[in-house]
């Protein structure tokens, strides 16, 4: 009777010693598996604001770049028309309200706006704007002190944008930009992302704070484990972990010079232990459990069956709890790509009744346009042990609208917790307006609406690639008068009326766009014969030369109207210039006559007076 009481005590100890093995490696791989989640969201917001913080960056270097492309400087050591523009910059930009400057090549300081101190040429921050200058690329500063005054109770933090000077097409000069972070548009985004439990800062190469959500840090060193982190990487991210004082800490250093110029990069601080979250501390507590279980294993068959389902219930609700109120969507799928597990918030995110995902196939949310990529994506997935996906994707919610995700997928079919596809989603339908917003901004003329430059030279380019276009180059005659006599903003607002007639006399597929001061380009494809472009040339000067109400004041104005039919052959850049050049000879025969045509004579090469 002992004997057999003792095999049942060593049977029920044994089993209860391979439940707790069991246990514990359950509980390890489901914490692996929520970290490598929770770590991958990480990653995808840190990239996700790094690149943002990036395309600020360059906006602001093309601001001076357009400085440079339409005006020619003297160069001279405190020439004073040359001062007049970098005060012109400082003044009417914006962006660069602190101050601007013309340097040497070799960083020496040739001219510069007095109204702020600028830093010294030999500061140190200069060093990777210029080593991105010799690259051939726009110059980023990292962050530098400057003691603005005497009186001034701590030293301002700046950063120097530069862009070359050329002169027939050699860089001869450099145009340095500076502003003062604390008032610049990234540092008034990352101050949004300010939050009790953590610290978003943009450092640069030396890990001194620039941009911050703690407007407080501008300008100090981050922890020196994060600084070494931040010279080390050289393309791609870091988790450091580190003390601070008693408290452990843990950083996301994300740099890649593709996204975040200059040597900068983005940082995430938090404590360990609010990174961590419940999960880790749960886990542990699990575990003193079973070891617990195993002390008492004599207890019997009926009391591990009894604990082995109180921490089964248990974990399923600390899973519930974790992602009940989570903003992201978590779902695991199985391998056909049906929902076997939703979080309560996917449903309300896309207006669906709770648990009505159920079952369901994912790829019927997919938008049409994007679902033959996302089924590729996932059969791939498939086939990757361990395999991560990045990828983002319209999803339709219940009423049919299409909403954008950032998606990152986790194959864990060969986890025993899991055996699925673990999706991490979040909405980004307020990133990609943002992104859209500036590439708008970067394209479209501010005063007109209508696409600039750059936006209508891309267009000639892409339509001479297969079919003909006929290029008008209109000149308005007689603005500058009006300029003087009512003011600037009865300028403008006579150029916004003239673009409004010119939009009415135009096709749908014309391009027509604002090159510069009162200067407009249109682009029709597909037009060949010279009467069609006389007979746009006159709709054209005739919606002109109809008098305009400008705040109460009839106007007259004229327009010279220059064209070149330009064959799939020609240049882009050519067929703009031999335009302009025919419009040039019109303005000189007086200016309001029949629209002269290419022939009048020819294009002189490297002429262009549409530069501004």
């Amino acid at each position: 009777m002992r004997l057999r009481n003792w095999i049942a005590v060593v049977a029920s100890v044994l089993l209860l010693v391979t439940v707790g093995i069991v246990g514990v490696f359950v509980n390890r791989s489901a914490l692996r598996a929520a970290d490598t989640v929770h770590r991958a969201d990480t990653h995808a917001l840190a990239k996700n604001n790094a690149t943002l913080a990036g395309r600020m960056q360059l906006l602001s270097a093309k601001e001076l770049l357009t400085l440079t492309e339409g005006r020619v400087f003297d160069l001279g050591v405190g020439n004073s028309k040359d001062r007049k523009a970098l005060e012109k910059l400082a003044k009417n930009g914006g962006t660069f309200s602190y101050g601007s400057a013309i340097a040497s090549l070799d960083g020496t300081v040739l001219n510069a706006t007095r109204t702020h101190v600028l830093p010294a040429s030999t500061d140190a921050g200069y060093a990777p704007m210029l080593r991105s200058l010799r690259a051939g690329q726009p110059g980023f500063s990292a962050v530098m002190l400057v003691k603005d005054s005497t009186d001034a109770a701590a030293p301002v933090a700046v950063q120097a944008f530069a862009v070359p000077i050329k002169v027939g097409g050699t860089p001869r000069a450099i145009l340095i930009g500076y502003n003062k972070i604390a008032t610049t548009t990234l540092q008034q985004y990352t101050s949004q992302l300010r939050s009790e439990g953590s610290l978003t800062t943009f450092v640069d190469g030396a890990g001194r704070v620039g941009a911050t959500s703690d407007g407080e840090k501008i300008g100090t060193l981050v922890a020196p484990a994060v600084v070494t982190a931040v010279q080390t990487i050289t393309a791609g991210f870091e988790f450091v972990e580190y003390k601070s004082g008693k408290t452990d800490m843990i950083s996301i250093v994300e740099k890649d010079e593709a996204s975040l110029p200059g040597g900068w990069a983005y940082v995430r601080t938090q404590t360990k232990a609010s990174f961590d979250g419940p999960v880790h501390s749960r886990s542990q507590n699990i575990n003193v459990t079973l070891l617990l279980m195993l002390l008492i294993g004599a207890v019997g068959i009926s009391i591990l069956g009894y604990r082995t389902q109180v921490q089964r219930r248990r974990a399923d609700e600390r899973f519930q709890a974790l992602f009940q109120h989570a903003p992201d969507m978590v779902a695991v799928l199985d391998a056909d790509g049906r929902v076997a597990y939703s979080s309560p918030s996917a449903a309300s995110l896309l207006h669906f009744p709770a648990g009505s995902l159920q079952g369901s196939t994912v790829f019927a949310l997919v938008h049409d346009e994007d679902r033959p990529r996302m089924v590729e994506a996932f059969a791939k997935l498939l086939t990757e042990r361990d395999g991560v996906l990045r990828l983002q994707t319209r999803i339709l919610n219940a009423t049919g609208q299409a909403t954008w995700f950032d998606f990152t997928a986790s194959n864990q079919m060969h986890n025993p917790a899991l055996t699925g596809i673990v999706i991490n989603a979040r909405d980004i339908s307020e990133n990609r307006a943002f992104q859209e917003r500036l590439h708008h901004e970067a394209t479209h003329d501010a005063l007109t609406g209508l696409p600039n430059r750059r936006r209508m030279q891309d267009a000639l380019g892409s339509s001479l690639q297969g079919d003909a276009v006929a290029v008008f180059f209109v000149d308005l005659d007689g603005f500058k008068p009006v300029n003087d006599a009512h003011g600037h903003e009865a300028g403008d607002e006579l150029l916004r009326q003239v673009a409004d007639r010119l939009s009415a006399c135009v096709r749908e597929g014309d391009v027509l766009a604002r090159v510069g001061g009162d200067e407009f380009v249109v682009l029709m494809p597909g037009i060949t014969m010279q009467g069609d472009a006389d007979a746009m040339s006159n709709r054209v000067r005739a919606a002109i030369e109809r008098p305009f109400l400008v705040f109460g004041n009839e106007v007259t104005i004229g327009a010279s109207v220059g064209v070149h039919l330009a064959t799939p052959s020609d240049d882009p850049d050519q067929a703009l210039r031999a335009a302009d050049h025919a419009m040039y000879a019109v303005k000189h025969l007086g200016g309001g006559r029949r629209a002269a045509s290419e022939q009048v004579e020819p294009a002189r090469a490297g002429r262009h007076r549409a530069e501004v």
